[in-house]
């Protein structure tokens, strides 16, 4: 009688794949980081937002910082999606002739309990 090869080499290499306990690990591995993201994603989009805003802001060549602090809280009042900056907390300076805005925030992000992931946004405009 004629013996198999592939099971002569599967004795011998034993079974392979993934345990139960393996699986556990990964699927909470990827449920925590996709926590995570959804967690971080409107943050990240009140960055670009307010990014966005300085960018356009700064290309007007408002004459006066308070015309540019009322330009941003302006659209600020428009774009629901900034709440972390105010035209108060912006830095207005000249660089060459062109005006520059600056920003920096914090965000606090709850993750569990007294656990919190802190982000820290700063940006300028061109």
């Amino acid at each position: 009688m004629k013996r198999n090869p592939m099971a002569k080499h599967s004795l011998r290499h034993g079974q392979r794949g993934i345990t139960l306990f393996g699986l556990m690990f990964w699927a909470f591995l990827v449920a925590f980081f996709a926590y995570l993201l959804v967690r971080t994603l409107p943050t990240v989009n009140e960055y670009v937002t307010v990014q966005r805003l300085v960018e356009k802001i700064a290309a007007s060549q408002p004459s006066t910082v308070a015309e540019a602090r009322a330009a941003f809280d302006k659209q600020r009042d428009v774009e629901y999606s900034i709440a972390s900056l105010t035209g108060k907390d912006l830095l207005i300076t000249k660089e060459n002739d062109r005006v520059v805005i600056s920003y920096a925030y914090d965000k606090e992000i709850p993750i569990y309990g007294s656990v919190y992931l802190l982000i820290k946004y700063e940006g300028r405009s061109k």
